[in-house]
């Protein structure tokens, strides 16, 4: 089963709200896809939005629609200064009046992308021309003092509050998590027969070369020689076969390795569980190596 890039995004998505979050984070959700790509990805995140769950995500070069999907800005400077906090507004209204209040800052144009104004309005050279610094600006503004008296009082528990506590650390019990690893473990090597026709081949291929080496063995027994000499082949077998399967898998680890720290991080499933589930996948493994047995 083969997926676009935004077919892959709106699946990750998906994936993360098996566990109703209250809050996501994304790290550019949009890099990579065409206009139309992100506009379908943005549409999700934005129904997601919708039923009261909160989102955080980070954007790289949006349009003007993308943009404005957005509810809360959160603007940095060069070296990770906070220039603006709070809403956008509607087209960008909020903070369009924000930075257009400031003496010195160019108004923008009709049609313009609020986005590309905003970071060319508060680049390093357009403070250095205008002889301002933003972040000395917005600490001054009212919308700063909004925001520390907003932080103040949230960070005040209502009276009769309870502390969070979790009797576990992940949702599902540790045999749980085995089978589910465990299942997904199967179904990934299944959908990767590539893998699995390589191994088998090559299997053959040295078992047949070595099984044609070593055919008629015992007639060759006649002297201590001969005996070291098919030791050294059959550790020559095993060398070539463990070489070749190490080999074959790096590609395939390399991609679950990426998905394992994702799915960790987010507290699906413990190392333990999926360490199970890799070692029960060594029962296919164990099919060539009987295979190459067979054939010498």
């Amino acid at each position: 089963m083969v997926f676009q890039l935004n077919n892959e995004k709106r699946l990750t998505v998906a994936v993360e709200f098996v566990a109703n979050p209250s809050i996501i984070f994304m790290d550019e959700p949009t890099s990579g896809l065409d206009a139309r790509a992100a506009a379908l990805v943005m549409r999700t995140v934005r129904n997601t939005v919708d039923t009261g769950r909160t989102l955080v995500c980070t954007i790289h070069q949006p349009s003007i629609d993308i943009f404005d999907a957005f509810d809360e800005l959160l603007l940095l400077k060069l070296g990770g200064e906070e220039i603006y906090v709070g809403p956008s507004g509607r087209h960008s209204s909020h903070l369009i009046k924000y930075f257009e209040g400031i003496d010195g800052v160019p108004k923008i144009k009709d049609g313009y992308n609020p986005a590309t104004w905003m970071l060319e309005t508060t680049s390093v050279a357009q403070e250095a021309a205008l002889g301002i610094d933003f972040r000395e600006l917005y600490k001054n503004s009212e919308m700063y003092r909004r925001n520390k008296a907003l932080i103040k009082e949230l960070s005040v528990p209502v009276p009769g509050a309870k502390d969070l506590y979790f009797q576990t650390k992940y949702s599902q019990s540790f045999f749980t998590q085995c089978i589910a690893c465990f299942w997904k473990q199967h179904w990934s090597y299944w959908r990767n027969p590539l893998y699995t026709a390589v191994r088998l081949i090559f299997t053959f291929f040295i078992a047949l070369m070595f099984g044609t080496i070593l055919w008629d063995l015992e007639s060759k027994r006649r002297r201590q020689q001969d005996i070291f000499n098919a030791v050294g082949l059959i550790y020559a077998a095993i060398l070539f076969l463990s070489i070749q399967n190490a080999t074959a898998v790096q590609p395939v680890i390399a991609i679950e390795r990426t998905v394992f720290y994702r799915e960790r991080a987010a507290g699906m499933y413990s190392s333990l569980p999926y360490a199970f589930g890799q070692a029960r996948r060594l029962a296919s493994c164990w099919a060539p190596g009987d295979l190459q047995v067979a054939v010498q």
